[in-house]
């Protein structure tokens, strides 16, 4: 019999587990009260993937979750699918198209994780590395932040971000760090082809020897007295940029 292992919390990363279907799903937890439109919705997953649900209370479901951001919805799950960089090369080849990864350094912040997360998967990204220490975690807070879009992300934590990068560039990825003095602004460099996007941490930025993998550095034109970008806001923009060159 299946354990289950987390709790997700939130009805977008509830209903996104459930439309993915990349982890089970074993119990969807609803809060009785306001909002049928969208529990209907739930309630319609979780009929088509043969999950259980149950009614509760919203304090009850509360004090399950531990706190009040639930949204009415909760669901006991099995643990996120971690990918491997072997299943994340093989996307653009079942797709098509050049493939393209985005690569995290030590970002720790479930928040800044999970919006990168979110804005990767809307531009099509076909899969996020980051090492396996120091990074955010799978986690549901991470799902929260990403609203479900880690659900359909295949996320792999790798030994070594720099034999990572060397393993890409031998395969011929080109390598982009973002970095704030970058040495070509970010509309101006060519974006198109095989690339992995390298996302710097929050608080030192690109490490020396990540960088040293780099084939160039990217930055992001600025006016104001803001020192810089957070590391999701300069992920977004990046990102972006790079979709809207391979999408022409």
């Amino acid at each position: 019999m299946s354990v289950a292992t987390i709790l997700l919390y939130g009805y977008h990363p509830v209903r996104e587990a459930l439309r993915a279907g990349r982890r089970r799903v074993n119990a969807l937890h609803l809060a009785q009260g306001k909002g049928i439109v969208r529990r209907q919705e739930l309630l319609d997953l979780a009929e088509q993937a043969g999950v259980k649900v149950e009614w509760t209370s919203p304090e009850k479901l509360t004090a399950l979750v531990g706190h009040r951001r639930h949204q009415d919805v909760a669901a006991h799950a099995a643990d996120y699918p971690v990918s491997s960089l072997e299943e994340i090369l093989a996307q653009p080849a079942a797709k098509g198209g050049a493939p393209w990864v985005v690569m995290l350094d030590q970002v720790v912040d479930p928040q800044n994780f999970g919006a990168i997360v979110r804005t990767a998967h809307c531009a099509g990204v076909h899969g996020i590395l980051a090492p396996k220490d120091r990074s955010a975690p799978p986690t549901p807070a991470a799902s929260k932040a990403s609203a479900g879009a880690l659900e359909h992300m295949r996320v792999a934590y790798v030994t070594n971000l720099v034999a990572a990068a060397q393993r890409l560039k031998a395969q011929g990825f080109w390598i982009a760090g973002a970095e704030q003095e970058g040495a070509q602004c970010v509309f101006d460099a060519d974006l198109k082809g095989p690339l992995a996007l390298i996302i710097g941490g929050e608080e030192k930025g690109l490490r020396p020897l990540v960088k040293k993998q780099c084939d160039f550095t990217l930055a992001i034109p600025q006016t104001g007295r803001i020192g810089s970008l957070n590391a999701s806001a300069a992920a977004a923009v990046i990102i972006y940029e790079a979709f809207r060159q391979r999408r022409s």
